[in-house]
């Protein structure tokens, strides 16, 4: 079995700065890494990639051919892949043997929540070359600063599960950065566990150009609620113990952590489950370590 991680999210979201970083780090702990470029736009790479899809088309000439924008482009380049999906897989199957796949796609959002040939290009992917895929969904940590785009960072995050059908963790990126653009509303865990979001529809309903669209605001919290699946881990690239706290999701996720273990149903569940509190304690230290003491902080209050 091969093991990889599709890595996802919206554009400025660190998806290219997460492959690079992952790419660094994973051979610090005895994996062999490949990266496979599959944004036809990304023509500066910080990386070496093993497969460019630049090889295979760029989105330069589609546009000049075809005399399509960017988001027209990118989406005929996903269908022109999706149709020579043959390409790719004689590109990956020399590195099947030995390597740990990262797969660098664009972050034009549509892709992966309203078109199919993104997911069609993984599932076809998966299905010839027995791959075990995460679906790592980045989404910049700043727009917990601001209530309406937390919300459409978590619709987009719904949306996206749903669509693509993988094993997914949903990441808050750069969260060194986190209070760059203003002060957090409530604790960190408020807006990593997606819990109760009342709380966010009555601040929502404080600013005067929200407070029109409140029943349109919480017909959405309720639905991401209903649904009950999105929530949050933390990512500081260029912070080691938070990029090994991830991958150790990651593994969890995708299957990794089980591989070349022969052991009962009951061995796997116990791995699986692993310390109850290891959520509380890595949310509360990043919180420590990124945001800002203020007494305001508790929902409670």
């Amino acid at each position: 079995m091969v093991f990889g991680q599709v890595v996802i999210g919206p554009p400025g979201s660190g998806k290219t700065t997460y492959c690079n970083g992952m790419s660094q780090f994973l051979p610090l702990i005895g994996r062999k890494v490949a990266v496979i470029n599959l944004d036809p736009a990304n023509d500066s790479l910080p990386y070496d990639c093993a497969v460019n899809i630049e090889d295979l088309i760029k989105l330069s000439d589609v546009m000049n051919e075809h005399s399509l924008g960017p988001n027209g482009g990118l989406v005929y380049c996903m269908d022109y892949l999706a149709k020579n999906i043959d390409w790719l897989q004689s590109k990956l199957e020399p590195l099947l043997k030995d390597h740990y796949l990262l797969f660098d796609f664009p972050g034009q959002v549509e892709l992966f929540f309203l078109h199919d040939n993104a997911k069609s290009v993984i599932m076809k992917l998966i299905k010839k070359l027995n791959l075990r895929l995460a679906a790592v969904h980045l989404i910049d940590s700043h727009l917990c600063t601001d209530p309406g785009k937390y919300v459409s960072a978590l619709l987009l995050s719904l949306s996206t599960m749903l669509h693509l059908e993988l094993p997914h963790i949903n990441v808050l990126s750069k969260m060194d950065l986190i209070e760059s653009y203003g002060k957090l509303g409530f604790n960190l865990d408020f807006y990593t566990d997606v819990e109760d979001l009342s709380y966010l529809q009555n601040l929502l309903a404080q600013d005067p150009r929200s407070a029109k669209y409140r029943k349109l605001t919480k017909a959405l919290c309720d639905v991401i609620e209903d649904f009950s699946l999105v929530n949050f881990s933390t990512l500081d690239i260029q912070d080691k113990e938070s990029v090994g706290n991830l991958v150790k999701q990651i593994d969890k996720c995708n299957g990794y952590i089980f591989a070349g273990i022969d052991a009962s149903a009951a061995e796997f569940s116990k791995i699986a489950v692993g310390p109850v509190d290891f959520d509380y304690y890595r949310v509360a230290a990043v919180q420590e370590k990124y945001v800002k003491d203020d007494d305001n902080f508790d929902v409670d209050d």
